[in-house]
């Protein structure tokens, strides 16, 4: 750290973030729909964004300030086992191309606003859809704080809010600012706000990562020297030079494949999918979302090239905004702190918006106000959406910053849970809905107990995501591991209740809904009972 306040990029930052901010403010009129109050227009932009915006919109949510952080952040302070979101996000576009198509067109034309509501549609199972709402707000949580953390690392470089002896107000207050922006604005425009900010926060991101992939290397002395002060650091530490350590290899590809099965299961990728217009502009997007994987690899060899130049941060979360703010000329580091400040806005607005969405339609619909309008849903939503980010902001404050990551890996182990009843339901109704939400408890009780037991060299509870796997011996992703107990009591219970002829629930949908598109004759979004203020 250089100790002080960098004014020349703070200047930047803020020049930034207060453009971002009226644009936030100002979305509220971009696309302005006839009736505001309702949960399609709020918390879905009014279904009615087209292939490049919903690009924008699905990047800016997906790829975010755990990407510019905690990634390169990996890298720096564990080696190439980092690396393992680079292959994740390669696996899961294949995997999303089979079941977002039909998920839009179901939703479409059943006015599904969560996953909760098809799932309740789908199996008929109130208490079913109500494990997958308080996953999804439960696994959304330490999200929303990993952006805020991220926002708070860029803060801390840039020597804004004192020290670590200072008060704990002064200290926190730049980021009880940026929240209160972040809040207002949320509630002002709801999904359009960081739908416009994604474009800024995108293109500043590819601006910042061709930059520094270039004009860092340079300043090193070229690949060569920062690979070999990498693989230097790593043999020394005994962690594997630039590859995994064999006794490795398990974790690092569980990891990946439990990451990709969870990540289209977080309702706020689920929200900006719903948000488009036509099931075609989902198909298209599964196709062109990849360029973003060669962005993250790109953006992780940041971690490398922090050690090359010698970063000494005791919070490997700082790296890579210390590693900016000692490469680039001060004015430009303003610009990539603005990249990740932005890029912890867009999705954390997103997913205060899906949360509240759950609560609202989910929660308070189904088993509080059964009879609201739809005026009474979207200011429900409204108000939810500033308790999740007053909850994730308490979360940031009280909690351990250095394992930031390991807040997020906690929240895919709970979310995958929800990954039989969702992408399962898409394609049969053979699952059982009483086996699902055994298989699911299962799921989540194994997840939690098992990484409450992990520790780490600053946590004695919840220290990581990995465990040996049961009956294996190998260390494995706990999610993994999880989603396969779920799936194994899932398929055995629903044999034994389909043996006892046990109730099964009333299936609201068709097989045609799953194909149907927005221009399809009768496929405009209609509203179930459920919706129109009567109880399932």
């Amino acid at each position: 750290m250089n100790g002080g306040v960098n004014g020349v990029a703070l200047t930047v930052f803020i020049l930034f973030f207060l453009a971002v901010t009226v644009m936030g403010f100002l979305a509220a009129r971009w696309r302005k729909a006839e009736n505001e109050h309702s949960l399609d227009e709020w918390g879905l932009g009014g279904r009615s964004f087209g292939t490049w915006i919903t690009w924008f919109l699905l990047g800016g949510d997906l790829y975010t300030a755990y990407t510019f952080v905690a990634v390169p952040a990996a890298i720096y302070a564990a080696g190439a086992a980092g690396f393992f979101a680079v292959p994740y996000t390669i696996l899961v576009y294949p995997l999303i191309f089979t079941f977002l198509p039909r998920l839009w067109s179901v939703s479409h034309k059943h006015g599904y606003v969560t996953t909760s509501d098809f799932v309740r549609g789908r199996f008929g199972s109130k208490g079913l859809s109500l494990a997958v709402a308080v996953t999804g707000i439960l696994a959304t949580m330490p999200y929303i704080a990993l952006q805020l953390v991220g926002i708070q690392a860029v803060l801390d470089v840039m020597g804004v809010g004192g020290g670590e002896n200072t008060n704990w107000f002064v200290k926190d207050l730049p980021l009880l600012i940026a929240f209160g922006v972040l809040a207002a604005y949320t509630y002002s425009s709801g999904l359009r706000a960081p739908a416009l900010i994604a474009f800024v926060k995108d293109t500043l991101i590819y601006i910042v990562i061709a930059v520094a992939i270039i004009y860092i290397p340079i300043k090193l002395g070229g690949f060569d020297d920062v690979f070999g002060a990498a693989s230097e650091k790593y043999t020394a530490a005994k962690a594997g030079g630039l590859v995994p350590l064999e006794a490795g290899q398990w974790t690092y590809a569980t990891l990946a494949l439990g990451s990709a099965l969870a990540l289209f299961m977080y309702p706020h990728s689920i929200t900006a999918t719903l948000s488009s217009r036509s099931r075609e502009v989902i198909r298209r997007n599964t196709t062109i979302l990849p360029l973003y994987s060669l962005m993250l690899g790109l953006l992780a060899l940041l971690g490398f090239m922090a050690i090359a130049a010698g970063v000494k941060v005791t919070n490997p979360q700082l790296a890579i905004p210390q590693l900016f703010e000692d490469m680039f000329p001060d004015w430009f580091a303003g610009v990539a702190f603005a990249a990740i400040g932005i890029g912890a806005l867009v999705p954390a607005a997103i997913m205060s918006i899906a949360a509240a969405n759950l609560f609202t339609r989910n929660i308070y619909k189904d088993f509080i106000k059964p009879d609201a309008t739809a005026a009474q849903e979207t200011k429900v939503s409204k108000l939810v959406s500033l308790l999740v980010k007053v909850g994730a902001l308490v979360f940031v404050l009280t909690m351990d910053k250095t394992v930031a990551i390991n807040f997020q890996l906690l929240g895919g182990i709970w979310i995958l849970q929800t990954f039989p009843a969702l992408v399962g339901g898409l394609f049969t109704r053979w699952f059982h809905r009483w086996a699902l939400l055994a298989g699911w408890a299962v799921g989540m009780v194994y997840g939690t107990v098992a990484a409450y037991g992990v520790a780490s060299p600053t946590q004695k509870h919840f220290g990581g995501s990995a465990k040996e796997i049961p009956g294996i011996g190998e260390i494995g992703y706990i999610g993994l591991t999880a989603f396969v107990l779920n799936v194994a009591v899932t398929v055995i219970l629903t044999f034994i209740l389909k043996a006892a002829k046990a109730p099964e629930g009333v299936d609201e949908t068709s097989p045609e809904d799953y194909t149907a598109d927005a221009g399809d004759p009768g496929v405009e979004v209609e509203l179930p009972p459920a919706t129109a203020g009567t109880s399932h």
